[in-house]
């Protein structure tokens, strides 16, 4: 009798560890990857929502390939280091992806972990080339820094008929130098004149010796490749008289540009990624559903967090695996995907190609002025 029950202990047992096993096997790990804690957090947290809003609307769908999805979300705690860290937990925890980071330097700090084990990752807003650089499970979702420079580049002279600009940079960001590297490069190929380089240092609160060089010149557009600080030099520039029309790129894309000087502005314009003005319909369908599920009324990373989610999704199924190897290579070969941001088509660096959105400032509030992308 004891041998009896014993048997069916042991099949009973076996029974259940078949099912987990079966269970394991049903679900599709997917990890994001941002600031919980942190200066960053308050911003990252639009990029956790997004993820989680992509994922939600999948399970809604029936999840990937017949399989649950279990979302996996990990602090970096705002640092390169704390990426790191995160990133080898959702390594060890056996995810298919993960979508992250945001800031370039917390990307840096744990692309080099997947792609040493062969998960693609697919950062939302991390700008720097040297992103993607690292390997070929490095994707990116937003384009790149040097697109943004030589957009505003042809912008000012396509659109705004300049032929002069003025540039003042902030020599202690790689962010402010790199733009306005590629800013200069493409506004004199297309036979433009850059009249002054000025450069300051961040925190600098004083730019009449700067600005008042620049009144001198009369340049048609002033070129401030930074953040909430360009805000502060924009209006500077226009108390004193400045004629010139100020551009800048997506670090003006921020409340802080506002409230050290944006709002106040007459008239400028600036690049970003995307607005909720974009009239497409895959991009007003998104906002009417994300709306009606939020206590938000205005959305500003969230859809490219959703896109990141959506090109790996559409590689798992166009990969019909979850074989890694056979993902990355199916997001590689993205073409065309339609996204909320704009349509995706990855490059040999694993960076899209995709249009830009303009914003303009028109007494000091922020409007959709166009998508533009170069011919």
């Amino acid at each position: 009798m004891k041998k009896i029950i014993t048997l069916a202990l042991l099949s009973i047992c076996f029974s259940l560890m078949v099912s987990h096993a079966k269970a394991f096997a049903e679900t599709i790990k997917i990890a994001s990857i941002f600031a919980k804690t942190g200066v960053a957090a308050k911003n990252n947290a639009l990029l956790f929502e997004g993820v989680r809003f992509a994922v939600s609307e999948l399970s809604k769908q029936g999840g990937l390939l017949g399989k649950k999805l279990e979302l996996y979300e990990y602090d970096n705690m705002s640092s390169s280091i704390g990426s790191k860290v995160a990133a080898t937990k959702a390594v060890n925890e056996g995810v298919i992806g993960v979508i992250g980071a945001s800031w370039s330097s917390h990307s840096l700090g744990m692309a080099p972990v997947l792609q040493k084990s062969g998960t693609v990752m697919i950062s939302p807003t991390s700008t720097n080339p040297k992103v993607t650089r690292v390997g070929n499970y490095i994707f990116r979702a937003c384009f790149i820094d040097p697109f943004q420079g030589k957009i505003m580049a042809l912008f000012a002279q396509r659109e705004l008929q300049a032929k002069t600009a003025a540039i003042l940079k902030d020599v202690r960001s790689d962010y402010s130098m790199g733009l306005f590297q590629v800013f200069k490069e493409n506004f004199i190929k297309n036979g433009g004149s850059i009249l002054l380089e000025l450069d300051y240092k961040q925190k600098q609160r004083d730019f009449r010796k700067q600005l008042t060089q620049i009144k001198e010149i009369g340049p048609d557009v002033l070129f401030i490749p930074g953040h909430d600080d360009s805000g502060f030099i924009a209006k500077q520039a226009q108390n004193i008289g400045i004629s010139a029309v100020p551009l800048g790129t997506d670090g003006w894309d921020n409340p802080n540009f506002l409230k050290k000087g944006g709002n106040d502005l007459q008239k400028a314009y600036f690049s970003t990624h995307w607005s909720m003005d974009v009239k497409s319909e895959k991009s007003q369908s998104f906002v009417k559903r994300y709306l009606q599920q939020s206590d938000t009324d205005k959305l500003s990373y969230e859809p490219l967090a959703y896109d990141a989610v959506m090109l790996l999704a559409d590689a798992i199924r166009r990969a019909n695996s979850l074989d890694r190897g056979k993902i990355r290579e199916a997001l590689a070969q993205t073409e065309n995907f339609e996204g909320v941001s704009g349509v995706i088509t990855f490059d040999e660096n694993g960076d899209p190609s995709k249009s830009a959105v303009i914003m303009e400032i028109v007494d000091g509030a922020f409007r959709y002025y166009k998508s533009f992308q170069p011919q």
